[in-house]
């Protein structure tokens, strides 16, 4: 009996020993400087995490100076937790396409749904109070050990063809624009902390915009007319909304409303639908956290990005410049709503109607500036 107590003891702490021999201790800019090493390999890290428009990304302590300074963040499928974006974009080859797409990894991931990771994933999809418009905003980052499973590209993000066809779609989470997912096992060291909103006094005043009678496409559309006809502002509006087709009208774009939070293996196939152009664009909208002209502003958003990588001159555009275009976009629409102020994520104050004229070019970008680089991790 002693005998096999011991041999027990001994097979169980070997398990364990080599199951922890199976977490690869590493860090956020390691694994991005060469995703394909990690690929399949679950890791350890310690990051900062943010959870906002189109963000659910771990970011290192310190810039990694790539042009895409953090890891996509993934549920395991079925969790049905509460953080994440509120709205993405997600590529597909089309049943007609011919586009290649990576798979994901074989591994199967089992959370730990434990006291951390609720205190996690509450804390991460908190909002924050404010009164004026603030798309994803949420109260809190999170510091915290992640433990997961990483995915990554097989390739650059998009790769196009001379014409512009999209021929390979690599990357994973918004845009399909990260080098490397991690899809999360376990989480520790939770250590939440409070966004800073208060260099944005204006947008505590009543600011509810004009959503248009709530129909976000129509809010498109009319927002366009808010400027001169043929204006470049007009024209980059009436795109945004054109993106979606009309109603009816089977063209190669899906919207979906609910949480785009989790690791999906039917995403990196090829779809069951046909398109155009080959390419399924999956544009997902969580409705609880995108409240009136807060959703038509989204709208604007992904429909700018569904426009430009369909576009004619698309090998002028890297994604990176489209997610800034996007947001440009954004403002003109804010704009066109008379609405009073336009914030980001992590306060970063995009408009604010009280800015002079010679000052809002100006103000506009050096918001956006650094709410992309220093809040989504874009950009060296």
């Amino acid at each position: 009996m002693r005998l096999s107590l011991l041999v027990l003891l001994t097979t169980t702490l070997l398990f364990i020993h080599l199951a922890a021999a199976q977490v690869t201790e590493t860090s956020v800019c390691d694994i991005l400087a060469k995703p394909a090493e990690f690929d399949g390999k679950v890791v350890r890290i310690k990051a900062t995490i943010a959870a906002g428009f189109d963000e659910f990304i771990a970011k290192g302590s310190a810039s990694c100076g790539l042009p895409v300074n953090a890891i996509w963040l993934a549920y395991p499928e079925g969790t049905k937790a509460k953080a994440g974006p509120v709205a993405t974009l997600r590529l597909q080859p089309a049943a007609n396409g011919s586009a290649t797409i990576s798979t994901a990894g074989a591994s199967e991931v089992k959370l730990d749904n434990n006291k951390d990771f609720q205190s996690f994933d509450s804390a991460l999809s908190a909002p924050v109070k404010m009164k004026g418009v603030c798309p994803g905003c949420v109260k809190y980052t999170v510091t915290a050990t992640l433990t997961g499973r990483i995915d990554s590209a097989k390739g650059e993000p998009v790769v196009r063809d001379s014409s512009g066809k999209i021929t390979a779609i690599n990357g994973l989470g918004n845009l399909n624009l990260y080098p490397a997912q991690l899809v999360l096992q376990s989480v520790a060291d939770v250590t939440p902390l409070e966004i800073d909103y208060s260099k944005n006094p204006a947008a505590q005043k009543d600011d509810s915009g004009n959503s248009n009678g709530g129909d976000p496409v129509l809010a498109a559309h009319q927002a366009a007319k808010a400027f001169a006809s043929g204006s470049l502002q007009a024209e980059d509006l009436e795109e945004a909304a054109a993106a979606y087709g009309k109603e009816g009208e089977d063209n190669g774009v899906t919207v979906g409303f609910g949480s785009s939070n989790e690791m999906v293996t039917k995403d990196r196939a090829k779809a069951i639908q046909a398109s155009p152009d080959g390419i399924i664009y999956y544009a997902t909208f969580q409705m609880d956290r995108l409240k009136g002209a807060a959703l038509s502003e989204a709208m604007s958003h992904i429909g700018s990005e569904i426009a430009d990588l369909r576009s004619k001159n698309a090998n002028d555009f890297d994604l990176l410049t489209l997610e800034t275009k996007a947001w440009k976009v954004t403002v003109l629409s804010a704009v066109a709503r008379g609405q009073k102020t336009l914030t980001a994520p992590g306060g970063y104050v995009l408009w604010d109607s009280t800015w002079q004229g010679a000052d809002r070019g100006k103000n506009v970008t050096e918001g956006l500036n650094g709410y992309l680089k220093e809040w989504a991790a874009l950009g060296r």
